[in-house]
């Protein structure tokens, strides 16, 4: 009862993840992301472990899918999991666990796959896929959102999702956006809401971070309402 998909921008050099569900915090333990290594997925019956595993292995210069092979060989409840991999080069693995819920639907594209479990049908995750492919002039944060958005208007998951997450890293050690929505009734609409506030703040926060002196002294509240 989870559909994402993690992607690669090409000309920055991002990585990102979004994802949604029907359980709450689907953001502390789905989406896993490194700047300049890759991300990984773990999903369905979901283990977090897998996530810092995959991208360990990937930061030893492992390919994704030798890091999948790894990963999967690591755990002994396999069959239990949904699990998908980018590396640096933009390479895509994944792998469907013999216990994992129909309708699961996984494609992979170009910098990018998705993956889901327990959806209405199996045009989610190529619907993903399509979107985030059709939008290479945006910035990647703006497709993995519209991407997110194209598999819940194919069909989404059998359940109503109530939490989304968007997590991008660029060149530093902590999240360039890590923005989560729970206990939603519209999260993916929300978290559309909270990026196009946060976006045009993003690469200011990472100046007050790294070179405070170059900072904006200031960043506008958001409008009234919000």
């Amino acid at each position: 009862m989870t559909f994402s998909l993690i992607g690669r921008c090409a000309r920055t050099g991002q990585f990102g993840a979004v994802v949604t569900t029907s359980a709450v915090a689907v953001g502390a333990r789905v989406p896993f992301a490194r700047a300049g290594v890759g991300a990984v997925l773990t999903q369905h019956r979901t283990d977090p472990r897998l996530g810092p595993l995959g991208l360990d292995l990937l930061a030893q210069g492992f390919t994704a899918q030798q890091a999948m092979d790894a990963i999967v060989a690591a755990t002994p409840h396999r069959d239990w999991r949904q699990l998908a991999v980018i590396d640096a080069a933009g390479r895509t693995a994944h792998f469907d666990g013999a216990n994992v819920r129909p309708a699961i639907s996984v494609a992979h594209g170009r910098d990018c796959v998705a993956a889901g479990n327990i959806l209405r049908n199996e045009h989610v995750g190529p619907a993903m896929v399509a979107r985030f492919e059709a939008d290479l002039e945006m910035g990647l944060a703006d497709r993995l959102v519209r991407a997110i958005q194209a598999g819940e208007d194919i069909g989404g998951e059998t359940a109503a999702v109530v939490s989304a997450s968007l997590l991008v890293v660029d060149r530093e050690s902590f999240p360039f956006v890590d923005l989560r929505v729970d206990a939603h009734a519209a999260p993916l609409a929300e978290l559309a809401r909270l990026w196009a506030l946060y976006g045009p703040t993003a690469e200011d926060y990472v100046r007050r971070a790294v070179d405070p002196d170059a900072a904006d002294s200031y960043v506008a509240p958001p409008p009234k309402g919000v």
